[in-house]
């Protein structure tokens, strides 16, 4: 080849490679700080309306903890908050070095838990309470005020939030009549199963059925199902509301009674304080006529899950009226 021809082929390289080869940062999945406000303002935002934490803080935190959305921890474990396992926690654990060596952090199935666990970690810890007596615009005293309150060490922490904020103009999303605005919460809170909503609730006919073994705070009646410890949903009643009552987050109550965060509580429903048990007191059922599985896993204080399993079932799939279930041994085949 020429040393023209030679020449003119590396001019063709070098226009190629400016204009063709893909950005490093995509490939690596790396987002923008832009990128990361778009993707979780309308959770802040929903989180807000909840939990009566500014959408702004919790954004500059999320920013500011997890590199907007690129360090490890949030990448292996959806963590975006840098929330430690602490006692008490029973999800799954990721494990790092961070203020000290091999650090035991909560690991969340999607972002939008992570984010719910913010909420509930704030709203329920008592260092943080004053902080609720702020205005929701008054993004500078939230900042000074988790500082205050130990949330972090760094001695700049308030300073580098309010700089994220009035950088980013997070405050505009601080108004409690903003509307959310795309999909992002329903895309997240998508049931698991194909079980109706409706569905999900179990009112039990004879409540004295069920033995009596103390009383909360309020005097809320606690019963016990299968060894398992529950109590009735009253008027007015949340998740929320039931979760602070009992010092439970309310993931726990989810998880505990297999719900999601779209399920609404009906007058009289079981709520189940802790985990169900993986096998009933007692051996069948004959489903009746209107019982789904989830009903039927209430009343006995049994594993959704687990009573698929015995019945050797589809999960998502309903038994008809006349069969007859197995609850604590495993259907022959």
């Amino acid at each position: 080849m020429s040393a023209k021809h030679l020449g003119f082929t590396i001019l063709i390289l070098i226009v190629l490679t400016v204009f063709f080869v893909p950005d490093l940062q995509g490939q690596n999945g790396k987002i923008s700080r832009e990128d990361y406000i778009l993707k979780y303002r309308d959770v802040a935002i929903n989180e807000m309306k909840l939990y009566g934490i500014p959408a702004s803080i919790t954004l500059a935190q999320g920013i500011l903890e997890s590199g907007h959305g690129n360090s490890e921890l949030t990448r292996k474990a959806n963590n975006h908050f840098g929330i430690k396992c602490h006692a008490g926690w029973k999800g799954d654990r990721y494990h790092m070095d961070d203020d000290a060596k091999d650090e035991c952090f909560r690991v969340y199935e999607d972002a939008s838990e992570s984010f719910r666990d913010h909420s509930i970690f704030l709203k329920t810890r008592l260092r943080y309470q004053f902080l609720f007596d702020l205005e929701l615009t008054d993004y500078k005293g939230w900042a000074r005020g988790l500082k205050k309150a130990g949330y972090a060490t760094n001695p700049r922490y308030p300073q580098l939030l309010i700089k994220i904020i009035e950088q980013h103009q997070l405050h505009q999303y601080d108004d409690p009549n903003i509307a959310i605005s795309n999909q992002s919460i329903a895309d997240n809170s998508k049931s698991k199963t194909k079980v109706n909503t409706a569905d999900k609730q179990y009112v039990p006919e004879n409540s004295k059925a069920y033995e009596l073994v103390g009383t909360g705070g309020d005097g809320r009646e606690i019963y016990q199902n299968n060894g398992v410890k529950f109590v009735f949903a009253r008027k007015n009643d949340n998740f929320l509301k039931i979760a602070t009552e009992f010092n439970l987050y309310v993931y726990q109550i989810y998880k505990n009674n297999e719900l999601d965060k779209k399920d609404q509580l009906k007058v009289g429903q079981i709520v189940y304080l802790e985990r169900k048990k993986r096998k009933a007191a007692v051996d069948f059922h004959t489903v009746q006529a209107g019982e789904s599985m989830h009903m039927i896993s209430q009343k006995y204080g049994i594993r959704l899950k687990q009573l698929y399993k015995k019945n050797r079932m589809e999960e998502g799939t309903e038994p008809v009226p006349g069969e007859q279930l197995f609850l604590r041994k495993k259907r022959p085949r």
